[in-house]
């Protein structure tokens, strides 16, 4: 970097405006004047140990870093329209952090911000607590490895991602997501992955209600399954499963495979259901659900 800003306050409108080629360090963004975009339009820039507390601070940035940064939660929508950025060991609270970015990595972050992630595209996040409904919303081509994840209906009309040794507590995720894959996962939460396609759980546990219906090409590897009651209705899936299946309602197409079924449901159906349950170990199958009481 060629130049060097440290041990500043700056509370002005646009106050570091298309700063570039510059270090900031232990300087705080906060004040009276309660100034916008203090750092809008800014280019290769490296911001570490600083506190933000103003709106809009890193617009429209390019090839950022943020080091041991703190933004409460007066700094909203913080990063948008940004590229090219990596955020590591930070804590974030500010209302929809990214929004519409390119390329960002988020590495060991504390992040609690409603709307984080909408129609972003390449975002790899690691190591990392989030608290966010309607977490990236829109977005695809995402990767994920070792997350703590609250909040409700999250990864929502995605494309093409991944996720890795996590742990996922929300509602209605996955919603007409495409070309998904989960791994090693735990996947808590009711109504998971409606309007699905092209999603796969390797090795995870899925806890809640009514899980994984009207799917496309669902598939579900050495997974386990708890609570989980009317599954698969209206879903093409071949599944299995390690354990129980409470019960298994009206599947499409496909073979699902668990050690046991506590019921199997065929009724009301108003699609064509030929999906077959097979009981491991018993050498035997259920037959089509259409055919099943």
């Amino acid at each position: 970097m060629s130049k060097k800003i440290e041990n500043r306050i700056f509370d002005e409108e646009r106050s570091l405006y298309n700063l570039r080629n510059t270090e900031v360090s232990d300087c705080r963004f906060e004040g009276p004047a309660d100034g916008e975009s203090v750092l809008k339009e800014c280019r290769n820039i490296n911001v570490k140990n600083c506190s933000f507390s103003l709106r809009y601070p890193l617009w429209h940035a390019k090839k950022f870093m943020l080091e041991h940064i703190f933004m409460d939660d007066r700094a909203r929508a913080p990063l948008w329209y940004s590229n090219d950025g990596v955020i590591t060991e930070s804590d974030i609270n500010g209302i929809k952090c990214l929004r519409e970015c390119k390329n960002i990595s988020v590495d060991s972050c504390k992040i609690v911000s409603p709307e984080f992630g909408w129609r972003c595209k390449g975002v790899k996040i690691s190591n990392s607590t989030i608290d966010s409904m309607y977490f990236l919303f829109e977005s695809k081509d995402v990767e994920i490895d070792n997350l703590s994840m609250t909040g409700k209906y999250s990864f929502q009309y995605m494309k093409n991602l991944t996720i890795k040794n996590s742990s996922l507590d929300t509602k209605d995720a996955f919603w007409h997501s495409k070309n998904i894959t989960v791994e090693n996962s735990v996947v808590k939460g009711e109504y998971l992955g409606w309007f699905s396609e092209n999603l796969t759980f390797i090795n995870c546990k899925i806890i809640g209600t009514q899980p994984l219906c009207y799917c496309k090409n669902l598939k579900l590897i050495d997974c386990m399954m708890e609570n989980t009651d009317l599954a698969f209705e209206y879903s093409d899936v071949e599944a299995d499963i390690k354990g129980e299946i409470l019960s298994v309602k009206n599947t499409k197409s496909g073979v699902i495979i668990a050690d046991n079924v506590g019921r199997i449901i065929s009724e009301d159906a108003i699609m064509h259901c030929k999906g077959k349950v097979v009981i491991r170990g018993s050498g035997k199958y259920t037959g089509c659900l259409e055919k099943c009481v």
